[in-house]
């Protein structure tokens, strides 16, 4: 993959930080560091996709599905069991 070089400015906290991420050996230089932190972000923003389209999806699933009997209470303690409608265990 073709690099490009940049050029940033941290804060002296963020500076000091960077460094002893190196000196205790997890990364080999300062653009080690930048590198895993953008991929890291990279990864969450993806996710977060993901999240948002589930989330999405089981709210269309809820209001295609009707309404319930189920008190507020008995709702609140399928939450808190993990279970969905039916007493299905749902992903998480």
């Amino acid at each position: 993959m073709a690099m490009v070089k940049k050029s940033i400015t941290v804060t002296d906290q963020q500076d000091s930080w960077i460094k002893s991420q190196i000196e205790i050996g997890h990364f080999g230089n300062e653009s080690e560091v930048v590198r895993e932190l953008i991929r890291e972000r990279q990864i969450r923003e993806q996710e977060s996709e993901s999240e948002i389209a589930a989330i999405r999806a089981k709210l269309i699933e809820a209001e295609q599905s009707g309404f319930t009997d189920q008190s507020p209470e008995d709702i609140l303690k399928e939450i808190k069991n993990g279970l969905g409608r039916n007493g299905a265990i749902q992903a998480k």
